[in-house]
């Protein structure tokens, strides 16, 4: 099957070597910034070369006390319970980056792949978004990208940002590295639950299993409980873990819908610490769509800038002098392409500063001349621009 070439839209007069572009014209200071939706304009925000690798990976997160990770499986004692529990052999097999064998699905659905396992909140955010849609597993964040990439689906649903664990930075750093568009958003509540095998008593629990960031949303009500939390690579996976193990005084924290799947019992439903729990999610295509100039669009740009004092400031100034609502700032550091090297010799220390990519988002559409003009005003003295994508904003909470 041959691949189709998509669209990126950059802003490449001023890239530098470091991200592999090329020059496709001199600068002009103050000239008109007229982003159109037509062929000649798409040509200007395309860029054939291809970017350098600039994704960081995450420090590994420190375990806290009372924390333990497990790699694999343990030896448990199976009980009798198992017979109890549904049949797993025909849920679909997540798919890897190493080995993307072709599914048949139904060709009338839309397929949307997601990070995880059947029973995840990201499959959950993907159904939010498409009610009738097949969903596809992946064991990473990686393959969901390049299975958009390859055909093998439509789109991919990835989560990008937590109301209390904060950013999803290899997802950032993924967004630069691929040559996907944003076409939309989905907001979702993320309702944690303690899971057990079918008849099991919180007092039995000894030991849950969960993903770290849903251990520590649910710190407080687990220390109360004096359960032992245990590091797994997901949430539903976790469920889907208890259910195949068997083990009594083992449970997990997941979706109720993981309960479902898996034939848990749901012991305790709620058990985040803060109510406000909400996930947001990227809808990622190969095409960017075509926004309108109505309101109720968001815009997702990356950026670097030329150092010095007052740079960002200057940056952000463009977008507020166009009455431009900013409602995301995430910077990343390129370690790759450092800005310089700090030499204390009276100290005998050295030091080396960082390059950054920043990532913003803001209310307004491409298809508006204040968004327009504001890329313009940055495009003067921003060394790279790139926009991720124009799509439209999810204000349902369910």
């Amino acid at each position: 099957m041959a691949l189709k070439a998509s669209t990126i839209w950059v802003s490449a007069d001023r890239c530098r070597t470091q991200f592999g572009l090329t020059s496709l014209g001199s600068h002009r200071s103050g000239s008109p910034f007229n982003l159109r939706f037509d062929l000649e304009i798409n040509r200007k925000w395309e860029c054939c070369a291809s970017l350098t690798h600039t994704a960081i990976e995450d420090d590994q997160e420190k375990l806290r006390p009372g924390v333990i990770s497990i790699h694999g499986n343990v030896d448990h004692q199976i009980t009798e319970t198992r017979g109890l529990l549904k049949d797993l052999s025909s849920l679909p097999r997540p798919l890897s980056a190493n080995d993307f064998s072709p599914s048949v699905g139904d060709v009338s659905k839309v397929r949307v792949a997601y990070q995880g396992v059947p029973g995840a909140y990201s499959e959950a955010a993907a159904i939010k978004a498409y009610p009738e849609c097949e969903t596809v597993p992946c064991d990473q964040f990686e393959a969901a990208f390049q299975a958009v990439e390859l055909w093998l689906v439509d789109k991919a649903v990835l989560p990008i940002e937590n109301s209390v664990g904060g950013s999803i930075h290899r997802n950032y750093d993924l967004l630069l590295r691929h040559r996907l568009h944003i076409v939309g958003e989905v907001q979702l509540v993320v309702n944690h639950c303690l899971l057990a095998l079918p008849g099991v008593k919180k007092e039995e629990l000894k030991r849950v299993l969960s993903h770290p960031q849903a251990l520590a949303q649910c710190e407080m009500t687990l220390h109360k409980l004096g359960i032992v939390r245990v590091n797994h690579d997901d949430t539903a996976d976790a469920a889907r873990t208890v259910a195949t193990e068997g083990v009594r005084d083992v449970g997990a924290v997941a979706s109720a819908r993981a309960a479902d799947i898996y034939g848990l019992d749901i012991v305790i439903e709620g058990i985040q610490d803060e109510s406000d729990n909400i996930t947001r999610f990227l809808i990622l295509a190969r095409e960017p769509i075509i926004p309108g100039p109505d309101k109720g669009y968001k815009t997702s740009i990356v950026f670097t800038l030329d150092e010095g004092p007052g740079v960002l400031f200057k940056a952000l100034a463009v977008f507020a002098l166009r009455g431009i609502n900013l409602t995301k700032i995430e910077s990343r550091p390129q370690t790759k392409n450092w800005v310089g090297v700090i030499d204390d010799t009276d100290r005998g220390n050295t030091s080396r500063y960082f390059d950054y990519l920043f990532y913003i988002d803001f209310e307004a559409s491409m298809a508006e001349p204040r968004a327009q003009n504001a890329l313009g005003h940055l495009q003067e003295f921003a060394r790279f621009i790139r926009v991720l994508g124009s799509y439209p904003m999810d204000t349902t909470i369910p």
